[in-house]
């Protein structure tokens, strides 16, 4: 999507070679995605891909919108339009988000094309005549202001967990818990606030319950040699260990993809269920050749990067269905799973002006690899974490500026002096024990850098990149570079060039999966193509004689009484009311259980 990155053809997997098939959550059309959206799936996705090809890894990764569903419906309602006329708007604004954060997709789809209706269809289809999908006589709730029958995401009410007065039907956004319509208290439909009846229609039900000894089979295995993120184990085992059951996958809309059985005509195949099938659409949109990605268990490993509450529909029902066609199909290897990046103490919300979204963080004028520096260096890998002005600042002038800048801004300076006028001098005859220490020291760093990598583990490498660059400043520092060194001792010096400039050419490399337009400036600067991330560093990939081009800055400073002008713009005041909100709802509905826990010892006293 940002770049042609394979001269118009279709990258192919390519038989007796590692072939890597990325994919990022796909993202429902009808919001804009804000920070915590963009690293959670597709920046995350974005860095591993680029990585992988930086290794020379054969690597395609597919992204899209998320597109029918109840959320369209709704949010089509509140602005009036057809959900097609929705999806037109919004997927344009995802896709120049997109570009501006630099993901490099190899395409950028969506779920609502043909393809997605064939290919949802046949697996539909296949389920059906292999006995895993059974009819049953549901009861659901349904609205007689407007006379239909409400799906999940059309009705509210209080969550019978935590007490969260606006949890969704399907899900409460405070505590988590995936919900039933049913089980909401005091429920009210989304479209006109009234209170809806109970009332029985018929739904079709894939069983995963008979799927679970295949699917366990699955995880074990996949989990071992992919080895997931934790969070991805734990909620997948958590599933598992309580058993699964049998789970709806129609709905009683008309916004997706028709259910192919007579007696349906008006109902739709569940979103929740077809949109991880939008991943093989999506591929099958980009080239007819789809089967050698996804039906190629042999040659290709499936890494999917989402948020933890997207873990079970990746980790169970996807493979479950892939699993009950009784067909060849690439399954999941690698699971990636973030938790939560919250904003100056709360959530994000478009509705009340707070936290930054996609299409507001150009706004600020700071560049988007800063943005995407920041959120891998804050990914939240094994916990939340915490967006706030002052360390986003920080981070710029202190580990941008004056670590990564200071040595690639002093290293080709130097270098443009009229010490060596912009030519890398004879470097390869001065040898001293403390160079090959150095040179010893950053392999090790960039051992340790692609064993991280490879383990999907993004924030440590991007800290290793970063310890990286200050070995190459006290490197600098320890040898004393300056006028007087070239003077004093110029064969010294020129091999302090030499090394130091070979270093900022691999660390252009290192830094491309997570800031690629710093890696293409630094590249420009010294004049080279870039490096493939090497097994390990010669530190001859910069030969002596060869001509750099002018030093330019790579970051500039942000003066820190920018965050409150940016806090005060961002909501981040309104942040900490719903934070305070949301806890005192918890307060109550702890109280709430200490007098019923109080009054069944008192009754059974």
């Amino acid at each position: 999507m940002a770049e042609d990155l394979h001269n118009g053809s279709p990258v192919l997997p390519e038989p007796g070679k590692r072939n890597i098939l990325v994919t990022s959550a796909l993202p429902y059309v009808n919001n804009i995605p804000h920070l915590g959206n963009i690293i959670g799936s597709v920046l995350s996705g974005d860095v591993f891909a680029r990585y992988c090809r930086g290794r020379g890894i054969n690597t395609l990764y597919i992204g899209g919108t998320d597109e029918y569903g109840t959320t369209t419906e709704a949010r089509a309602l509140v602005e009036a339009c057809t959900p097609k006329e929705l999806c037109d708007k919004y997927r344009v604004i995802h896709a120049d988000i997109y570009k501006w954060f630099n993901i490099s997709f190899d395409i950028f789809g969506r779920t609502t094309t043909e393809l997605q209706t064939e290919i949802t269809q046949d697996i539909f289809l296949k389920l059906n005549k292999n006995e895993f999908l059974k009819e049953r006589r549901t009861t659901q709730l349904f609205c007689e202001a407007h006379h239909s029958f409400l799906a999940d995401r059309f009705v509210e009410g209080e969550c019978p967990a935590c007490a969260y007065p606006d949890a969704r039907g399907d899900q409460c956004d405070l505590c988590g818990r995936l919900l039933d319509t049913l089980q909401l208290k005091e429920p009210r439909c989304k479209v006109d606030g009234s209170a809806p009846i109970t009332k029985e229609t018929n739904h079709v039900f894939i069983e995963l319950d008979k799927l679970q000894p295949e699917v366990e089979a699955f995880f074990q295995e996949s989990n071992a040699v992919g080895e997931w993120s934790n969070n991805g184990k734990a909620i997948t085992s958590a599933w598992l260990k309580e058993g699964l059951e049998p789970r709806s996958i129609t709905r009683d809309m008309r916004w997706g993809t028709k259910v192919p059985l007579p007696g349906y005509e008006q109902k739709v195949i569940y979103p929740w269920f077809d949109a991880c099938i939008g991943y093989i659409s999506i591929t099958a949109c980009y080239t007819n050749q789809w089967e050698r990605w996804w039906r190629n268990p042999k040659d290709v490993q499936l890494y999917q990067f989402i948020g933890k509450d997207n873990v079970v529909f990746h980790s169970i029902i996807f493979p479950a269905t892939q699993i009950g066609t009784k067909e060849t199909w690439t399954k999941l290897h690698h699971l990636s799973a973030t938790e939560y990046l919250t904003y100056e103490g709360g959530k994000f919300s478009k509705s009340r002006g707070i936290g930054v979204f996609g299409d507001s963080a150009q706004k600020t004028g700071v560049a988007s690899d800063v943005w995407r520096f920041f959120l891998a260096f804050h990914r939240p890998e094994s916990g939340d974490t915490e967006f706030t002005w002052d360390s986003f600042i920080s981070d710029n002038n202190n580990l941008l500026l004056k670590n990564l800048g200071n040595f690639v801004s002093r290293v080709l300076k130097f270098v443009n002096s009229r010490n060596y006028d912009s030519i890398v001098p004879d470097w390869t005859e001065y040898h001293e024990a403390s160079f090959d220490v150095f040179r010893d020291d950053i392999v090790k760093l960039l051992t340790r850098y692609i064993q991280e990598l490879d383990a999907v583990k993004l924030r440590s490498g991007l800290s290793t990149v970063l310890a990286i660059s200050q070995q190459g400043n006290s490197f600098l520092q320890s040898n004393k570079l300056d006028s007087n060194l070239f003077k004093i001792e110029p064969s010294k010096c020129a091999a302090v060039i030499g090394l130091a400039v070979n270093l900022v050419h691999l660390l252009a490399a290192l830094l491309a999966p997570y800031m690629p337009d710093t890696a293409s400036s630094i590249n420009k600067q010294l004049c080279a193509d870039p490096l493939p991330i090497p097994d390990r560093w010669s530190a001859d990939s910069i030969k002596s004689g060869h001509k750099i081009g002018k030093a330019e800055h790579l970051f500039r400073p942000i003066n820190p009484e920018k965050a409150q002008e940016w806090r005060k713009a961002f909501g981040a005041e309104e942040a900490k009311k719903v934070k305070e909100e949301e806890a005192a709802i918890k307060v109550k509905k702890n109280a709430a259980l200490r007098a019923i826990e109080v009054a069944k010892a008192n009754a059974s006293g």
